[in-house]
């Protein structure tokens, strides 16, 4: 089954195990997945800062990015609700980092 293209919509806080935080551009879905990676231990805390956020440019610019480059959990699979993975997602130099960036300082965050 191809994996369906996601389209992300907000802004969260990810704590790491120690300690240390990054911010992640992510949708309700993967908010999911990570509270279940809170739960199981791989990460410590996750926390919702803005939801909705606006469809920009660089936003979409970065959702394409993690969708070409990331299979994103569903909580419709049953095997991700029993092993839920926590993979950070990396944000290479240049138009995908400067993406990232620009979604962040128009949202007011970081």
């Amino acid at each position: 089954m191809d994996q369906q293209y996601e389209t992300l919509d907000l802004i969260e806080e990810v704590t790491r195990n120690d300690g240390t935080k990054y911010y992640e551009i992510s949708n309700i879905d993967q908010n999911g997945i990570a509270e279940l990676a809170v739960d199981r231990g791989y990460i410590k805390r996750v926390k919702i800062l803005q939801v909705n956020i606006a469809r920009t440019k660089p936003l979409i610019t970065y959702e394409k990015y993690i969708n070409a480059n990331y299979q994103l959990q569903t909580l419709l699979n049953e095997d991700d609700w029993k092993n839920p993975k926590w993979v950070e997602w990396d944000k290479p130099k240049g138009k995908v980092l400067d993406a990232y960036k620009m979604v962040l300082k128009s949202n007011r965050i970081g």
